[in-house]
């Protein structure tokens, strides 16, 4: 098995996890295990991505430190600071916006790989998804502060 491979199945799965989590948030549940489970593959995402072909200081490069820090900071907020005051939503924002990375990623990466999607990489297709994706993320995050007390 390449890196490649592994670093693809890693991503599959925190991103199917960040699913069940956005879901605890939305409905105020915790979720601690599959949460922790969650953070650490999502981490393990953006460490693995570092182990393909780089050149040089590149998108991919700036997404993996941007989510290395921000998983960083919700890490600390949620297990070192255990969600007290201003780290909850801490917390939502930079677990959501690490977890969008990931998605924004994976859509990405789909527009360049299946080839049914190939022809429309890059233009208002893609564009339009991405934008979605984003808006939907953003109202989670929103929703989550409101709904999830921790």
């Amino acid at each position: 098995m390449t890196i490649l491979q592994i670093h693809v199945g890693i991503s599959l799965v925190a991103i199917l996890g960040s699913f069940v989590v956005i879901y605890g948030l939305l409905t105020g549940k915790r979720l601690n295990g599959l949460t922790a489970f969650t953070l650490i593959f999502t981490i393990l995402t953006s460490v693995t991505g570092f182990f393909l072909p780089l050149s040089g200081l590149t998108p991919p490069v700036i997404v993996g430190i941007l989510s290395l820090v921000l998983l960083a900071i919700a890490v600390f907020a949620r297990y070192s600071q255990k969600l007290a005051g201003i780290w909850r939503p801490v917390y939502i924002v930079t677990a959501m916006f690490a977890f969008y990375l990931n998605f924004f990623v994976l859509v990405a990466q789909s527009f360049q790989k299946i080839l049914a999607l190939k022809p429309f990489n890059g233009g208002p297709v893609f564009l339009a998804v991405q934008v979605a994706a984003l808006l939907l993320f953003v109202v989670a995050t929103v929703l989550s502060i409101k709904r999830f007390r921790g």
